[in-house]
């Protein structure tokens, strides 16, 4: 009579493993500086695309009085921080101009975004910044204030270009926009951080990558 030997079967492992090895998560520092730059192209102009639709958006929670997020403004605060003046003034200008091709050519925005991007790249962040968040929300609330000032001013100029300077209505226009101001400057502060920490942390990935 034979007795049947049970021996322990040789159990297959998972092919995962092998499937791992195939396709390797490589660090962007080992990608081609082609699909690099491609790729940090992509997620800088989606970003700004991002943006742009957000603008007009009034989502719960991201209104005050009436007025959302400037999220045009929170976005050249976290390119420039930084960056240099020239990239600053550049990035203001060119999102200015695409703000004005959705809302209103005159007043521009593009002046308030290029001294935004001006100013933020002049800040000597070194000496001054210690916590990123709350760094940025700082800068973006009285960057905030800046921007809906230089746009009252152009407003205000205007009417006197057009003679109707008069001065009740241009206090009514002061009076509204310190309301603007302050209320753009509260809620863009808070959701700073929503776009400066993914943005700030991909880029500081880009500049390691080329710099190994």
């Amino acid at each position: 009579m034979k007795i049947l030997s049970f021996a322990p079967s040789k159990q297959k492992k998972p092919n995962s493993s092998k499937r791992r090895s195939k396709f390797p998560n490589k660090p962007i520092s080992q990608w081609h500086p082609a699909v690099r730059q491609l790729v940090n192209c992509v997620v800088t102009v989606g970003s700004v695309l991002l943006c742009l639709l957000l603008l007009p958006s009034r989502l719960p929670g991201m209104e005050l009085v009436g007025i959302a997020p400037n999220w045009l403004l929170i976005w050249v605060v976290a390119w420039s921080v930084k960056r240099n003046v020239f990239a600053g003034g550049v990035a203001g200008i060119i999102l200015g101009l695409l703000q004005d091709a959705i809302t209103s050519p005159n007043p521009t925005h593009a002046v308030s975004l290029g001294i935004v991007g001006i100013l933020t790249s002049l800040i000597q962040k070194q000496r001054f910044i210690e916590e990123d968040f709350i760094s940025i929300a700082v800068i973006v609330f009285v960057m905030a204030v800046v921007a809906e000032s230089i746009f009252g001013l152009q407003l205000t100029l205007m009417d006197d270009a057009y003679g109707g300077h008069s001065v009740r209505k241009l206090a009514d226009i002061w009076t509204y926009y310190q309301r603007v101001a302050l209320a753009s400057a509260i809620l863009s502060s808070l959701w700073a951080p929503v776009v400066y920490y993914p943005l700030n942390r991909w880029w500081q990935k880009i500049k390691l990558a080329q710099q190994a």
